[in-house]
């Protein structure tokens, strides 16, 4: 008998073990439709997702382009145009192409133009955005002015440029992975960041 419970006992540990793990991850996707696993394009969508439900509307986008600085009529231009290129391509497989951006399928919107800061899987790729400020930053080691920004941070210069004109590292970093957007609703990028008044 005690050789039954020297089987058992580990048996009994061990579904134990994986049933705890099992709840825990249910427990942390339930209150997510991102999943335990984000990747930095998908916390970059994030902010604009108003009612967390994994699904981007037009009107969502617009909404958060406003929160973040731009004139209505502007928002909702380019949340139109932003979801009529991106929506098609972050539709999950076997459903019909929509203009709601899938956040769960965001990877799919990468395209051949970017930087190469974000992989095809959406994650940020830390050597590919030094090579950005090697490569365009020429008055100030890391910080773009208006001429050095390439056309798709153009937008962004213009949205968290500091009080000299400069866009900063910090701020781009914070595009990719979604985390300067509350700072640009909120007004509290630093104007003053890494400047002196020389």
């Amino acid at each position: 008998m005690a050789g039954c419970w020297a089987v058992l006992l580990p048996s009994a540990l061990l579904v134990w073990i994986v049933c705890c793990n099992w709840v825990l991850i249910m427990s942390v996707d339930a209150g997510s439709p991102y999943g335990a696993n984000m990747t930095d394009l998908m916390r970059h969508v994030q902010f604009f997702d108003e009612d967390r439900d994994g699904l981007l509307t037009i009107p969502e986008s617009t909404k958060g382009f406003i929160a973040i600085g731009l004139t209505p009529a502007f928002a909702l231009s380019l949340a139109t145009a932003t979801h009529a290129a991106f929506g098609p391509l972050t539709t999950p497989p076997g459903k019909l192409p929509s203009i709601n951006i899938y956040v769960s399928h965001i990877h799919g919107a990468v395209h051949p133009s970017d930087s190469g800061a974000i992989d095809k899987k959406g994650n940020f790729v830390p050597k590919k955005f030094e090579r950005i400020f090697q490569k365009f930053s020429h008055s100030e080691e890391d910080a773009l002015s208006w001429p050095e920004a390439e056309t798709e941070w153009q937008l962004i210069h213009m949205l968290g440029k500091d009080r000299h004109g400069y866009l900063h590292k910090d701020t781009l970093r914070g595009v990719y992975d979604g985390t300067v957007f509350p700072k640009m609703r909120d007004h509290t990028i630093d104007p003053h960041a890494r400047h002196s008044d020389a």
